[in-house]
């Protein structure tokens, strides 16, 4: 099924779609930010306050990312415009690919570690279920699989959004349009 309307740029995707792309848009760069800065303060006190902002953010990161799994699931984005190449089409596919990985591993990564570290993991407050007893070596070694995947995220952020620019300034193809 076809989720786009006919206007004069092209397609648009549908409201869902375009609502969960941009929440997700605005929070991923926040993420990163706040994951950032409270490495820099964590030795520091009332540092919790940030790590617990940190792992709600991404456990709603990752109840968004479900939400946009599952609305892609029933509702296939139409094809690009003619007027994109075929070697772009397939690289567009190739990185919204990569980005839905990096969207789910970042978040992923983090949760086992907050669950196998000593202070867990809380959903604004909530206290999510311990599911292992705490082991400060293997959280570590999350912690460290989540930096990684967090910068891999932020790369692929970055070409997703030059390629979007590139669409908008160069190409002037509607392709931006349609997430607008």
């Amino acid at each position: 099924m076809h989720t786009h309307n006919m206007n004069p740029q092209g397609w648009r995707h549908a409201a869902p779609a375009r609502l969960l792309h941009w929440l997700m848009a605005v929070l991923i760069p926040v993420m990163l930010a706040l994951g950032w800065y409270m490495m820099e303060v964590e030795d520091e006190p009332g540092s919790e306050v940030y790590f617990n902002l940190h792992k709600s953010l991404g456990l709603l990161l990752l109840m968004l990312l479900a939400a946009r799994a599952a609305w892609r699931l029933g509702h296939r984005p139409a094809d690009l415009p003619p007027s994109v190449p075929f070697w772009q089409a397939r690289l567009s596919r190739l990185g919204h690919g990569l980005l839905y990985l990096g969207m789910l591993l970042v978040p992923a990564t983090g949760l086992a570690g907050a669950l196998l570290s000593k202070s867990g993991a809380a959903f604004f407050g909530l206290a999510l279920p311990r599911w292992f007893a705490p082991d400060h070596a293997l959280a570590e070694q999350w912690f460290g699989l989540h930096e990684l995947a967090a910068w891999t995220l932020a790369g692929l952020v970055v070409l997703h959004l030059l390629a979007g620019l590139k669409h908008l300034l160069l190409g002037k193809d509607g392709v931006f349009q349609r997430m607008l």
